[in-house]
């Protein structure tokens, strides 16, 4: 199964980017996973926060395909605790999912279409996070996740 995350905007903070640089290569050893960073919008200033999330979600769009299974990292998402995100995972993995798009959204969330275009909406936490570590805590807990599945003594409940 092939998993990417999309995001809007890169991650900028180096120690960031070496922890998520850490995971990935962890990851090899599991799934193929891609990153895609798409750019900020620039000038937002002389946009509101609808018509930035309307620009998003155009840039988002069209890096989704019909055949991709769409999760957005949202707030208003479904909680799982690590275990039971393993066990998500590899349900979609035995169901024949072929290839999973996890979207990390823009400062001022998702615009509807975005949502309707989602098949599922998974929430990290209740607390907000800024979304260069959003990156860094999802990468990590995709590791975890396929640890879990294969057995492998990383997590410890």
């Amino acid at each position: 199964m092939k998993v990417t995350l999309l995001s809007i905007g890169k991650t900028e903070d180096a120690y960031i980017r070496e922890g998520i640089d850490k995971y990935l290569k962890r990851l090899k050893h599991y799934t193929k996973l891609e990153l895609i960073d798409l750019p900020e919008l620039k000038n937002t200033k002389a946009l509101t926060q609808d018509q930035q999330k309307v620009k998003e979600a155009e840039m988002i769009l069209k890096k989704v395909t019909n055949t991709d299974f769409v999760i957005l990292l949202d707030e208003k998402g479904q909680e799982f605790t690590s275990g039971q995100f393993a066990a998500y995972l590899d349900k979609k993995n035995i169901s024949s999912t072929s290839s999973i798009v996890f979207v990390i959204g823009g400062p001022y969330g998702f615009d509807a279409s975005v949502y309707q275009r989602a098949n599922d909406k998974l929430s990290l936490s209740r607390m907000t996070f800024s979304h260069q570590m959003v990156r860094l805590f999802f990468v990590e807990q995709l590791y975890r996740a396929h640890t879990i599945i294969k057995g492998e003594p990383y997590h410890h409940e």
